[in-house]
């Protein structure tokens, strides 16, 4: 086991034990589980800085690194596409602990020996890390022990670990952020918010649109704006058209006029009209605060049919708790729960079985009167309609409650839905 603070600034020897420099920084090669160390790159008395190839190495320890022969190539150090240096790219830089699923800061690095090979194997996090690099973990170990005292210690396995800053993020990774792309949108959004500008670019360039989307759902709206506008014009278009029409709408309506033209002008047609309808409306209004995607079918149709349709439809998760009936007309005339549906008999009509005159609020009703209106009937969605009774959006129960829970405690509580 060897600590990269342990490396930096030890000896370099050559095999008659004749000083050569001392080391400057350690090299690994990303795309294994644990990188292998590659070589290293030592600093002369000139200040001139060699890579020396890991087959040049016979031992590399805390008390430094003795060479195979006597000679050595003095060219200029080179790094390849796949390499990290451990010092540069890595110590005191933010890295993402994706099984924490926190930015954390790198006190130290440790290598071990697997196979014949020594390799970076984890991550120094804590507080030992920073005592090691002072050169007082000893003795700061030996206190402790007579005090009866913990030494503070963590660390976390390269496996688990994603680099985030900008330096390393550049590098060609094999799976670049692939933990972060498996991480839960709210976790992937405070890990989002918690980097500087520079490097939120290298994680949101790996990531696909969907990913982004449902991760700046979860973000603070001025969070939102910020890696918006970050973005190039054509990439924030795909990224709104991911999002549900009344979250693309709140994020637009904090826009500068001249961005929220360019970022509208490259969405598609349908989704950029939908948006545009929504901004069209009073913020604290039900229509500023609903959602356009929601499933309505004829009163005609069998329990089976309306099944199939809801297979073509394939609605999120958000929206399919209710299914609304309309006339020809889009006049508003039942509802039914998806429970209701599924149990219904196959050849039953839905005229039948839908719940009629069903509670509604009007797209000028305000956001107080919509979350009344959620909670009294203890609804997970209520519909929006017009002054003729059209079905035109409903409101979510998450997005109903936002007038009236704190968006700090909004945060903390589970989610309904699962986007």
């Amino acid at each position: 086991m060897l600590y990269l603070s342990q490396a930096i600034g030890r000896p370099v020897l050559d095999l008659n034990g004749e000083p050569i420099g001392k080391v400057a920084d350690l090299i690994v090669a990303l795309g294994s589980q644990y990188p292998p160390l590659t070589g290293l790159v030592a600093a002369t008395d000139g200040r001139r800085r060699i890579f020396l190839p890991w087959s040049s190495v016979e031992r590399l320890d805390a008390a430094g690194v003795l060479l195979r022969g006597t000679t050595i190539d003095v060219s200029s150090f080179r790094q390849r596409p796949n390499e990290i240096l451990l010092r540069a790219d890595l110590m005191d830089k933010q890295i993402v602990d994706i099984d924490g699923r926190k930015v954390v800061r790198v006190n130290d690095l440790r290598l071990d020996e697997i196979e014949g090979t020594l390799r970076l194997v984890a991550v120094d996090v804590g507080a030992a890390g920073l005592l090691r690099r002072l050169g007082i973990e000893g003795a700061y170990r030996l206190i402790a022990r007579n005090l009866n005292l913990a030494v503070p210690e963590r660390y976390i396995s390269w496996e688990d670990v994603d680099p985030v800053e900008s330096s390393v993020a550049s590098v060609k990774l094999r799976v670049p952020h692939a933990g972060l792309a498996e991480l839960h949108p709210a976790d992937l959004a405070a890990i989002i918010e918690e980097l500087a500008p520079r490097d939120r670019a290298g994680v949101l360039a790996s990531l696909d649109d969907e990913a982004v989307a449902d991760a700046m759902e979860e973000m603070e709206p001025d969070t939102q704006v910020e890696v918006l506008e970050d973005l190039a014009p054509e990439r924030a278009a795909d990224i709104l058209e991911e999002m549900s029409p009344d979250d693309a709408a709140d994020l637009v309506a904090d826009l500068d006029q001249d961005t929220r033209d360019e970022i509208l002008a490259h969405m598609e047609k349908d989704d950029a009209d939908a948006v545009k309808e929504l901004l069209g409306y009073p913020e604290d209004s039900a229509g500023g605060i609903m959602t356009t995607e929601f499933v309505a079918i004829e009163a005609h149709l069998t329990a089976a049919s309306a099944i199939d349709r809801l297979r073509e439809l394939e609605p999120d998760a958000e929206t399919i708790y209710y299914v609304y009936v309309t006339d020809e007309e889009g006049r508003l005339i039942g509802v039914l729960s998806l429970r209701d549906l599924i149990v219904a008999r196959p050849e039953r009509l839905v005229q039948e079985f839908m719940f009629r005159e069903p509670v509604a609020v009007a797209v000028t009703a305000g956001q107080d009167e919509v979350a009344e209106v959620v909670a009294h009937y203890n609804l997970l969605a209520v519909p929006v309609v017009d002054d003729e009774r059209r079905l035109v959006g409903i409101v979510t129960v998450d997005d109903a409650i936002d007038t009236v829970i704190p968006t700090g405690w909004k945060r903390r509580m589970p989610r309904v839905f699962n986007r």
